[in-house]
């Protein structure tokens, strides 16, 4: 196998020697976006704005696969495509405003503090379920992909030395956001239209998807953090944790064996392409 190019060459926001290419080339990692996902839903802000100003109900197919394409974007794309995807995204966060109708609360998505909590959400989630799937890292390493995701954050607004910077900081905040933080009503409908959302009659019926997509999506709900399935009532039998990360592990095994195609995504491949690197 072909050497990646130096760090020095790579003109996008994360290079070939980040731990960030590490954890992200993982195809585990669509398992922990809907964990990501249910995670920020329990943040009243965060939901009412989701729920207010996105199709996501309307089309969640749409707004996972646009998530995934700003994440593989600025992963593994040129600084040109980082800079298009953020300014984009940055954009659209600058029109959505509004209360949150069960508190009253005042939100506005380019808010700092509610892009932080978004971005957290994000980055334990990706490095929670790799680790667990079976990615080898050392402490280092895994408060070097937290640090290194800073960029990321401040892509969208977010402010240096705000942002959890190591692993411990990670937790720490997760502990000073629990006060803020509920499954209500609504939190509680976007968790069930995550684990059965709209298909076609004949995808359900004739496909595997709705199986596949129901495993996926329980699995994405029971790694999440037990003080956050107890809030979605859901704290689990004893075993639950064990039983999740054995199903991550083989999920994990199976998806490796998958042809390179299938199993990276569009946006490793075509940074795999510009490096010169094997498959």
């Amino acid at each position: 196998m072909s050497t990646p190019a130096p760090e020095q060459h790579w003109d996008g926001l994360f290079g070939p020697d980040t731990v960030t290419w590490r954890v992200h080339s993982e195809p585990i990692l669509w398992v922990a976006g809907l964990r990501a996902l249910l995670l920020q839903a329990l943040h009243p802000a965060a939901l009412s704005g989701v729920l207010v100003h996105s199709d996501f109900r309307a089309d969640p197919w749409g707004r996972l696969l646009r998530t995934a394409e700003y994440v593989g974007t600025v992963s593994f794309g040129t600084g040109e495509d980082v800079a298009r995807v953020a300014g984009r995204v940055r954009a659209l966060h600058g029109k959505v405003a509004g209360a949150d109708p069960k508190t009253g609360v005042h939100y506005r998505a380019d808010d700092p503090q509610l892009l932080t909590w978004v971005h957290c959400c994000e980055v334990d989630s990706f490095l929670r379920v790799t680790q667990r799937a079976g990615l080898k890292l050392t402490a280092a390493e895994a408060d070097r992909y937290v640090s290194e995701q800073v960029r990321a954050a401040e892509l969208l607004g977010c402010r240096r030395g705000v942002v959890p910077a190591s692993v411990g900081e990670l937790a720490a905040y997760f502990t000073e956001m629990r006060r803020e933080l509920r499954a209500d009503s609504r939190a509680r409908r976007i968790a069930a239209y995550v684990l059965w959302p709209p298909m076609p009659t004949w995808v359900s019926l004739l496909t595997p998807a709705r199986p596949l997509w129901v495993a996926a999506s329980s699995l994405g709900l029971t790694t999440l953090p037990r003080w956050a399935r107890r809030l979605y009532g859901l704290p689990g039998l004893p075993g639950t944790d064990l039983m999740a990360t054995a199903e991550l592990r083989a999920l994990r095994v199976a998806s490796s064996r998958l042809p390179a195609s299938v199993r990276e995504g569009p946006h490793l491949r075509a940074a795999k392409d510009r490096l010169g690197t094997s498959r």
